[in-house]
């Protein structure tokens, strides 16, 4: 039997309104002592702190000369999956891209502001930027394909992988080709908070980035929390998230599919149905109950479902929205009759996908949008990756004599105001000869 909490939401009391709310995020917390230990490790041994790591928690020896997988490797990578999952992954990478593309924003841009007074924004490229790509219970090459490309488009000139070994220390294959395709310059066998470290503060063979990315357990999440300020970071990106807002018009088999493929993902993964219709939540269960056993990783669903689930029923759709404003997932369907209605009453989210053919899974691969998403309600703050999580602003300023004439009287004003004399005199300076602006007796 499936255990997930079902119940009205309005009648959830404070303790389980908020245990649905939290998800994994008090687990983060939990674990930042120990990662911790692990990145200040990683930062001062370097390489010999990554060899302990991997040999812990991976079971794997690694040498020295095997943290950074071979060209050779790479290559002998393509004979080791089968060919339509290199031509899938490189059908995903031109929707990929092609999506990218249109979100550049223009290199350069200038505004008159004032007379004289022009200033606009400039943006450029990122240098170098680490990927992390999650292992373990599965392999992500999508997530090689969702992090490279974009960071490609934007014009990145270092862009490095880190992926965890498998146990008998190989890099996963899909992974390999998958880097190949989307054109990273080099990948490491090393996975875990080790590997964000690594890229943060550099080791004796993997370098320093600028920037790290991509998705990860709640260990990893706590690693580029803590490195970020020394290096940047996306956002927090933990464990999958779904939400589906449904009324009597959704599929209830659609609907359960769609829950199990997102709990599957992880044993801290949350999956949760807002729905009007009684009768559609308890089909869902029973969907639900029906498919569990078919199910691979029927373990890590379970375990999912139980500490993460839920099925709630709302008075109305109203009702159901505001509160999947509240848990800002990172996966929000709406499997409504009206779905485009319900967009406009959207406030947070990673991604929405609209109407009952929208499944994530098109989402995760290749409808070209991205999947690196925030998560833990990061949504009210933050969107998924993109383009221009590898770009940086710079404004520019250009002003004229006229420009600075115009401006002189306000400049000197508030300069003086702030006892700042000296940034008044930058300005009188260029005025001398003229008659100088006095500023007024207090």
């Amino acid at each position: 039997m499936v255990e997930v909490f079902f119940g009205n939401l309005s009648e959830l009391s404070g303790e389980d309104r908020e245990r649905i709310l939290s998800r994994a995020g008090l687990s983060v917390r939990e674990v930042v002592p120990k990662v911790a230990k692990i990145v200040e490790d990683v930062r001062r041994r370097g390489d010999r702190a990554l060899i302990k790591y991997t040999r812990m928690f991976d079971g794997v020896r690694l040498s020295k000369r095997r943290i950074k997988v071979s060209q050779r490797e790479i290559k002998e990578a393509y004979k080791k999956i089968p060919d339509e999952v290199v031509q899938a992954l490189r059908a995903a990478a031109k929707n990929i891209e092609r999506f990218h593309r249109a979100l550049i924003p223009p290199k350069m841009w200038m505004q008159e502001i004032s007379t004289g007074v022009s200033v606009g924004q400039i943006w450029a490229p990122i240098e170098s930027v680490g990927l992390y790509v999650p292992g373990g219970l599965a392999a992500y090459p999508s997530t090689v394909l969702m992090t490279a490309i974009p960071a490609r488009v934007a014009g990145v000139e270092k862009v490095i992988a880190c992926t965890p070994p498998a146990s008998d220390g190989s890099a996963n294959p899909a992974v390999l080709v998958a880097s190949d395709i989307a054109g990273v310059d080099e990948v490491y066998r090393v996975g875990g908070a080790q590997a964000i470290a690594a890229m943060a503060y550099g080791t004796e063979t993997i370098p320093r980035v600028q920037k790290i990315v991509g998705p990860g357990n709640i260990y990893i999440t706590a690693a580029k929390i803590l490195v970020y300020g020394d290096v940047d970071i996306d956002f927090p990106a933990g464990p999958s998230e779904i939400m589906i807002v449904a009324d009597e018009s959704a599929n209830p088999e659609w609907v359960a599919a769609d829950l199990l493929s997102q709990a599957e993902h992880d044993p801290e993964a949350a999956a949760v149905l807002v729905t009007t219709s009684e009768k559609l939540a308890r089909e869902v269960l029973g969907a639900m109950e029906r498919r569990l056993p078919k199910l691979k990783n029927r373990e890590v669903i379970e375990r999912s479902l139980k500490s993460h689930g839920a099925i709630l029923v709302a008075k109305s759709v109203e009702e159901a929205m505001d509160f999947a404003n509240e848990y800002a997932p990172e996966h929000l369907c709406l499997f409504l009759k009206n779905p485009l209605e319900a967009v406009a009453l959207v406030k947070n989210a990673g991604s929405v996908f609209i109407g009952q053919y929208s499944t994530v899974p098109a989402g995760d691969y290749c409808t070209g949008a991205n999947h690196v998403l925030p998560t833990g309600g990061a949504a009210k703050f933050t969107g998924g990756l993109s383009t221009e999580h590898f770009l940086k602003k710079m404004t520019i300023q250009q002003v004229t004599e006229k420009g600075l004439r115009e401006l002189r009287k306000t400049i000197v004003v508030l300069s003086h105001s702030e006892g700042l004399d000296a940034h008044a005199a930058a300005v009188e300076e260029r005025f001398i000869g003229s008659e100088r602006f006095e500023r007024p007796d207090p």
